[in-house]
Formats: C-alpha cells, sequence, structure tokens
C-alpha cells in the first residue's frame, strides 16, 4: 500500500520552544506527499487541508485514489499533529494558517515549478482556502486553478461553534486506542458511516503516545484559546471579510455538505452558489458536519471534479 512521506517547511511567527527550551524564531509545518505519478517534482499539486482539530493524515484514502495522477500534499497546520506549537495561543488563527500555507507554496515551487495547484479545505481548511484564494494580491506560484470546499461557507452557525466548544482543548488521557477511537466516535457521529476499520485509520494519526503509557490528542490544547474567545458579535463581523473572501475568489468551486450539517445551513449553500465563483453544490445525505471524504461516492466526487479534463458539468 502507498504510504506518505513526511515533510517541515519553515514557516514565520514564534514556536513555542526550541531543543534549548526558549521560543524560536520561526515554527516548522509538517507536511505529507503523497506522490505515485513517478516523477517526483510533478508540477500539479493538489493541497489537502484539514479541519480545527484535525491533521494531515485525513485525507490518506482520498490522497491514494489522487497520487497517481497529481502530487498530493496534506499539511499538519500548526499546532496539530507533527507540526510545532506556536509561542502565542491567539497566533492560532486564519492570518497565520493562510502564511503557513503561502510558505509552502513558496517552498514546493524553490524545488520545483509548479504549474497547477488545487485545493480541497475541510471547515477550517477550506477557510484557509478561502483565505488564500480570495486575495488577487497574495504571492502565490500560479492561481489555485480549482477549489473545493468541504462543508464551510463564510457563514458559519453559531449553535455549531458552541457544540465543537464544549470539547475542544479538554485535556483527556485515553489508556488505549480503542479506548481513543470509541470517545471520537462519541463526538463524532456527524461524519456519517464508517467501519470499525476506517475510523481506526481517521483514529490513529489524532494521538500520541505519553511518556507514562496511554494516549492523548495531538493538537495543542491552546488552539482553543482563540476559539473560545470568540463572541457570537465577532463571529458575525467575520462573516462579512469571509462573504469578501469568497467573492473574489476566480478558482472554480465545488462546496460539499452534509445534508444534516449543523455549521454550513441550506441557506448558506444556496447563496454560494448565486454569487462569487457560483459554487456548484453535492450533498452527501445521512453525514452532517463533516464528511470525512473516505466514503467512495464521496472520494469519486472530488477525484472528477480535480482531475476530470472537462469539468463543465460541474460549474
Amino acid at each position: 500500500m502507498i504510504e506518505p512521506r513526511l515533510n517541515y517547511v519553515s514557516c514565520p511567527g514564534p514556536a513555542a520552544q526550541s531543543a534549548s527550551g526558549t521560543p524560536a524564531p520561526e515554527h516548522r509545518m509538517a507536511w505529507w506527499e503523497w506522490n505515485a505519478t513517478g516523477n517526483p517534482q510533478h508540477p500539479h499539486v493538489v493541497v489537502c487541508v484539514h479541519g480545527l482539530s484535525r491533521q494531515g493524515r485525513d485525507f490518506d484514502t482520498l490522497a491514494r485514489a489522487l497520487c497517481h495522477q497529481v502530487r498530493v500534499v496534506c499539511p499538519d497546520v500548526v499546532g496539530r499533529g507533527q507540526s510545532d506549537r506556536l509561542a502565542d495561543p491567539m497566533a492560532y488563527q486564519l492570518g497565520q494558517y493562510a502564511a503557513d500555507m503561502l510558505a509552502l507554496l513558496a517552498h514546493l515551487h524553490q524545488q520545483a515549478p509548479l504549474q497547477t495547484i488545487d485545493w480541497v479545505g475541510t471547515s477550517m481548511g477550506g477557510l484557509i482556502g478561502m483565505a488564500v484564494c480570495g486575495q488577487p494580491g497574495l504571492p502565490l506560484p500560479v492561481p489555485v486553478r480549482r477549489l473545493v470546499l468541504n462543508d464551510v461557507g463564510p457563514v458559519i452557525e453559531w449553535q455549531a461553534l458552541q457544540r465543537i466548544g464544549q470539547y475542544l482543548g479538554q485535556p483527556v488521557r485515553f489508556d488505549s486506542l480503542q479506548q481513543a477511537a470509541d470517545v471520537l466516535w462519541s463526538l463524532s457521529t456527524s461524519f456519517g458511516p464508517h467501519t470499525p476499520e476506517q475510523w481506526m485509520a481517521l483514529s490513529r494519526p489524532m494521538l500520541r503516545e505519553l511518556p507514562g503509557g496511554g494516549f492523548a490528542l495531538h493538537y495543542d490544547p491552546a488552539i482553543a484559546v482563540p476559539f473560545k474567545a470568540m463572541t457570537q458579535e465577532s463571529a458575525a463581523a467575520g462573516e462579512a471579510a469571509l462573504w469578501q473572501l469568497y467573492d473574489q475568489i476566480q478558482a472554480r468551486t465545488l462546496l460539499l455538505r452534509g445534508a444534516q450539517s449543523d455549521l454550513l445551513s441550506p441557506e448558506t449553500a444556496q447563496a454560494m452558489g448565486q454569487r462569487g465563483p457560483k459554487a456548484r453544490l453535492v450533498e452527501f445525505d445521512g453525514v452532517g458536519h463533516a464528511p470525512t471524504l473516505v466514503a467512495a461516492d464521496q472520494v469519486a466526487t472530488v477525484q472528477s471534479f480535480l482531475l476530470d479534463a472537462d469539468t463543465k458539468e460541474l460549474a
């Protein structure tokens, strides 16, 4: 079975600490590369960016389906997975994440010129994609060609934020992988049906072993600090800025929605199809927030949108 290669890129902004125990001037962002094209410098890159408390291995199934035709790059957003943690918890915000992605794309382009960039973003990863695609002056190697927004848009329902805030950043220790997977499933039933094997594959990279035994979640609990500082008023104010980003997107856009999503409302999804890039909407029944892109129909939808030579039927 094809496996990814772990890489790192230096990004601006202090890490929590260096090997000497003092804050480092930069932080490292980990990224997983999938490439079975036969060309280690393939010029077509698909960047897949995960949700708030997740990490880049969420995209293993999709990446395996794509990597024979393109390079697939799945970063662990800073503070998650194999990436460094930030010195300032309040830096865990969209601007920092977008800056890190620019550093990653510049690094890839320096390695070998990029000709095509596509983006798949789940939840927070979609918001980062909107920030990258919706600011025409950003120094991208080439403009993003196709954008997949997975169950996210400019309007994020307040009750969904409250639900996520109940568990985000809570200290927790698990005695075993299975116990951890069971607890994670109890928080994630909205992801839709998964086999035990599929869920364990999604759960294992979410965990890190503790020195004294057992497991903890593989993210910095401090990512919850700016999240919990958000108010209903500040969230509403952010909507206008996100709509402005969305309206400036030039990439052909596919919007995925879990039909039972509590984060992306049907009204917001409909509005996204009528303005800006006029996203084409595909809904998945029996799924809430958010589709994991593991089920065959979800993978096929993304694969055809990104790789079909003519996607006019998806426009």
